[in-house]
């Protein structure tokens, strides 16, 4: 790996203006993407004030009492320090601790930074909205993009769109069962078995797993809730299939996109085009062998998740047959987004699109603008 690579959140906190720290800081992704790595080289660069690192992660959960030693024990040495506390969520009570230590030093004049992060993101979430609100700053951390994977591991666009997103699979790539392998036990099997079904009541778990499976294999599709639902091999229901697929969302596995509509109500009620967050969710389902068809699905997932981390918001459209890939709104700017990538696609649902909206911008995506295209519109969000 190339050790001089940065992630972006580790770019946004060397940035931070000193006014956001008197938030606390909370990292938060997926799991194998990075976070503690890049929060360690963060700490490397610390130089005007004492950096303190204590990771929670044990055979045990830690106590309040463990959080409140890793505090003092930083404020006795430099009272305006900075606290690193990765995997927070394994310390019992963490939020209400974290929420009283926090409001105490409120009242002195001398206080600590701090930073908190943790593998579990339902329950990173699930901390903060119960104690901390109005009390952080959330940084998101994402699945690896193709930029990222061809600077750090050298990966050419064929082998992103196969392997791509987490960073800690590449050393399979040569070998496609141990790399399938990796994925399912060290990836899927412990998101799904210790981070969403250990916080959240699921009647079935072998159907919530069966509905994971097929959601990514629809993946850069729209598919209606009762499809889903009836090629699941057990019994269920529409809404549980929603609760199944908020669950996802929520463990940073998929995006369920809207159809684009200027009215919200007629937007909730369509059915979702599923995005899975990187390719190799997708290749998953195809046993990491594309072809054509699908090698053209995974380049369009891809360009989804790029437009993800934009700020703004990401949908589909679709009349009748006319039909357009992306839809990135952002303030009063509309881009009309159509991938290409050697499937048979036409341009008639972008002509449509522009035809309805007029203000909005049409943009065609490939391999090899992609990066300009993004660039640009980067860029607009500036102006």
């Amino acid at each position: 790996m190339n050790v001089e690579i940065k992630l972006n959140f580790i770019e946004m906190l060397e940035s931070l203006p000193r006014s956001h720290w008197d938030f606390i800081q909370v990292i938060t992704g997926p799991r194998q993407v990075g976070k503690t790595t890049g929060i360690l080289r963060f700490l490397e660069t610390q130089k005007t004030a004492k950096a303190f690192y204590a990771s929670a992660d044990g055979a045990l959960p830690q106590s309040p009492s463990w959080l409140e030693k890793q505090w003092f024990t930083l404020k006795s040495q430099s009272p305006t320090g900075l606290l690193v506390i990765d995997e927070i969520q394994k310390v019992e009570n963490w939020s209400g601790t974290m929420k009283m230590l926090w409001d105490r030093q409120k009242r002195t004049p001398e206080r600590l930074r701090v930073i908190i992060l943790g593998s579990s993101s339902l329950e990173i979430q699930k901390g903060l909205s119960e104690s901390l609100t109005g009390r952080f700053n959330l940084h998101k951390v994402h699945q690896w993009n193709m930029k990222e994977s061809r600077e750090a591991y050298g990966l050419t666009l064929e082998q992103f769109l196969n392997f791509g997103g987490y960073p800690g699979s590449y050393a399979f790539i040569e070998d496609r069962i141990q790399w399938l392998n990796y994925l399912k036990s060290s990836i899927i099997d412990t998101v799904i078995g210790r981070d969403i079904l250990q916080l959240s009541r699921v009647k079935s778990p072998a159907l919530f797993r069966q509905c994971f499976d097929l959601a990514c294999a629809y993946g850069g599709q729209e598919i209606s809730y009762t499809k889903l639902l009836g090629q699941l091999q057990d019994k269920g229901n529409v809404e549980l299939v929603k609760h199944y697929l908020e669950l996802f969302e929520g463990a940073f596995l998929l995006k369920q996109l809207p159809k684009f509509s200027r009215k919200k109500a007629l937007s909730r009620a369509s059915s979702p085009k599923i995005l899975p967050l990187c390719p190799a969710l997708y290749s998953l389902t195809k046993d990491a062998d594309l072809d054509s068809e699908s090698r053209g699905r995974a380049f369009e997932i891809a360009v989804g998740c790029e437009l993800h981390r934009f700020p703004g918001s990401l949908s589909y459209w679709r009349e009748r047959n006319d039909e357009v890939d992306y839809v990135y709104s952002f303030g009063k700017r509309i881009y009309a987004i159509e991938v290409k990538s050697g499937r048979k696609k036409t341009a008639r649902g972008l002509g449509r699109f522009l035809e309805l909206f007029p203000s909005s911008e049409g943009l065609i995506i490939t391999p090899e603008n992609l990066s300009a295209v993004l660039e640009s519109i980067e860029v607009a969000h500036s102006k």
